[in-house]
């Protein structure tokens, strides 16, 4: 009895240790949210750092309705412009640009024709994911029925030069 007691009193107890910091955030290492695990794949480069891939270039999903891109520019100004498109079938579609800045793991994509459109989109460095609910102020850039909403872009291309090649529905370019 007393030595299950004890037993049980030494997991509760490393249970609630607090955790460990190894200060890999302060050094330019994996961001400190990142796990043991993960931290190890960035450093041995198994994985990329996100936090150092640059969002630049062409994003695009093919599917039955149409096709679903992002392009993103650098601005000359130590952030990004952008243009987006997602299909939802005929005349249901949505198709904005604007500007956008990053934030560790998230893009910040604020559009221009709509009224003060923002939607903070999570980067991983191979995909773009707009969240589930965007502000009710992006309908504006949707035709139909379409919505922004849960819409993700993989990334095809990582330079400039992939992102001024794109072209959206009306063949007019994505990204000038």
């Amino acid at each position: 009895m007393r030595r299950t007691s004890l037993a049980v009193l030494l997991l509760l107890a490393a249970c609630q240790r607090s955790p460990v910091t190894d200060g890999t955030a302060r050094d330019g290492g994996a961001s400190p949210s990142a796990s043991g695990l993960e931290r190890a794949a960035i450093e041995t480069g198994v994985i990329a750092d996100t936090g150092r891939t640059s969002p630049v270039g062409l994003y695009q999903r093919s599917h039955e309705a149409g096709r679903d891109m992002l392009c993103i520019m650098p601005d000359g100004k130590g952030a990004f412009r952008f243009g987006a498109q997602a299909m939802f079938g005929e005349d249901q579609n949505c198709r904005g640009r604007g500007h956008a800045r990053r934030a560790g793991d998230k893009l910040i994509l604020s559009f221009e024709r709509a009224d003060r459109c923002i939607i903070v989109a999570q980067y991983d460095g191979d995909q773009v994911a707009l969240p589930g609910v965007v502000d009710m102020k992006c309908a504006a850039l949707c035709e139909g029925r379409g919505s922004l909403e849960g819409v993700s872009f993989p990334r095809i291309g990582n330079d400039a030069a992939s992102a001024l090649r794109a072209r959206d529905a009306r063949d007019e370019p994505l990204c000038e």
